[in-house]
């Protein structure tokens, strides 16, 4: 009985031209539609790799990809508007293309921050410079001064304590080295609410109070405390007497 082999089955042609035209390895540069261009590595026709790429409005983007996105280390750069050169915008660690891990972003010429970021977010430790001078060290949380911090100023008095949605909240140390001073207290909302002032080194302040604060003591302390005792002790006998 003769045997019959079935005819290998053949694909259609799209399907090789397509496994073809897959992005994979080093190509040049590929352009898209809007304009937008990206020179580097593929995989399944994804960015992967390392890459630049380079947006129609001006913007590039220099490093590490990972199935189509900004993922690992890499260099956002915007081009200025006066000159048309290049300024770097940030450096350091994305994941999921979004800024993740440490890194620099520059805000103005004099204004960047250092440190960690979490989804586009300054958290967790940095060191942000401002534009006026005052630097601020310490904890982040959603773009904002949260938890323990110091924020120097350009005069040179700082503040130390905690903050919460980028104010100062809760206990802290201001002092002001300017005239010797130290204020230690509780504060809300960016106002020192209760606290004690004292003078902190007004020998050497380049702008002392005309006067020291004097210092407060207890003339006679002992007595004091025996009244104290006393009231106390009357107090809870009329406790007793209204019990029963």
């Amino acid at each position: 009985m003769p045997v019959t082999k079935c005819p290998q089955k053949s694909l259609p042609p799209w399907k090789e031209w397509d496994r073809k035209a897959q992005r994979n390895g080093i190509r040049h540069q590929v352009y898209a539609v809007n304009g937008d261009r990206y020179l580097g590595e593929w995989k399944d026709n994804l960015k992967h790799g390392k890459g630049t790429q380079i947006w129609k409005k001006g913007a590039i983007y220099e490093g590490d990809w990972k199935f189509g996105k900004r993922d690992g280390y890499g260099t956002l750069s915007l081009p200025e508007k006066e000159t048309g050169r290049y300024r770097r915008v940030y450096s350091g660690w994305w994941k999921g293309d979004k800024k993740s891990g440490y890194g620099i972003q520059f805000f103005g010429p004099k204004e960047y921050y250092e440190g960690e970021w979490c989804s586009n977010r300054r958290t967790g430790w940095g060191r942000m410079y401002y534009s006026n001078g005052d630097i601020y060290e310490g904890q982040w949380y959603d773009d904002k001064p949260e938890g323990e911090g110091m924020l120097r100023l350009k005069n040179g008095n700082r503040y130390e304590g905690q903050w919460e949605k980028g104010m100062k909240n809760g206990k802290g140390r201001f002092f002001h080295l300017d005239r010797g001073q130290l204020f230690e207290g509780f504060w809300v909302d960016d106002v020192a609410k209760c606290g004690t002032m004292i003078d902190f080194g007004r020998d050497e302040a380049p702008q002392p109070t005309q006067f020291p604060i004097p210092e407060i003591k207890l003339v006679d302390p002992d007595g004091v405390l025996e009244e104290a005792l006393a009231q106390f002790m009357k107090a809870q006998e009329g406790e007793s007497e209204s019990g029963e």
